[in-house]
């Protein structure tokens, strides 16, 4: 059985480069995206010029079909899904009695249904080989809240809770679940926000920067590889903010 990684979101920024790191280190990379067809193939084209094996595929994370069907595909080829990242996400900035319930839907939908549907349709399959990790990726915001993203906050909190219950559940099978929660990265979701408003908000971050993906990459390989006790654990990687 070939052993494979997933990860959701991975067209770009974080996703796009755990999906490149991870690919020193398994057989398969399978990656997704919704909306950028494009940068996914060629995030495909990246992982192929290494010499790993890499399926794309080209949909919703948060339709339930659409990851069944996914999922299936993968599982039919014969791959051992040893790793899922939960990347897929989206951002709203705005008060919230200026959120519209599409937009409170589209949320929820992308950032916490699509970590059910994943989880839903793994864990069976991590369970019948006892084993599995799954490394959901959050936010600070998660844990302290932030003004004018209360639904992200919100998703994301979820997320935080969903990772440590379901560690719980899973540790008698061998299977381990953390999320880490990210502070202010390098990434287009940040494009929201003008330069002097970065600019401000990095002088109230310790290590006095934005983190990169690559460094989140990192800390996702890194955590894969700690010892099977550190499992239900959301870990804070923030340059000290919180």
């Amino acid at each position: 059985m070939r052993n494979a990684a997933i990860i959701t979101g991975a067209s770009r920024g974080i996703g796009r480069a755990c999906a490149i790191e991870l690919s020193n280190h398994f057989d398969t990379i399978v990656i997704n995206s919704y909306s950028n067809p494009d940068a996914l193939k060629e995030t495909q084209s990246t992982i192929e010029s290494m010499n790993t094996h890499c399926l794309a595929y080209i949909g919703d994370i948060g339709d339930y079909n659409f990851v069944c069907t996914m999922i299936k595909d993968v599982l039919t080829q014969g791959y051992t899904i040893d790793l899922l990242v939960n990347n897929a996400g989206c951002a709203h900035v705005g008060l919230l009695s200026d959120m519209t319930y599409e937009d409170w839907e589209r949320l929820v939908h992308t950032n916490l249904t699509s970590v059910f549907n994943c989880c839903n349709q793994i864990v069976p399959h991590m369970v019948s080989n006892k084993s599995g990790h799954i490394i959901n990726i959050s936010s600070m915001w998660g844990i302290s809240g932030a003004s004018c993203e209360v639904a992200y906050s919100a998703t994301k909190g979820g997320v935080n809770a969903f990772t440590k219950a379901l560690a719980k559940e899973l540790a008698p099978s061998n299977i381990r679940v953390n999320a880490l929660a990210c502070g202010a990265i390098q990434t287009e979701m940040n494009s929201v926000f003008s330069k002097e408003d970065m600019d401000n908000f990095c002088q109230d971050i310790p290590a006095c920067r934005l983190g990169t993906p690559e460094e989140i990459a990192k800390m996702v390989w890194q955590l894969y590889n700690t010892p099977f006790y550190l499992t239900g654990e959301v870990i804070k990687i923030d340059g000290g903010y919180l």
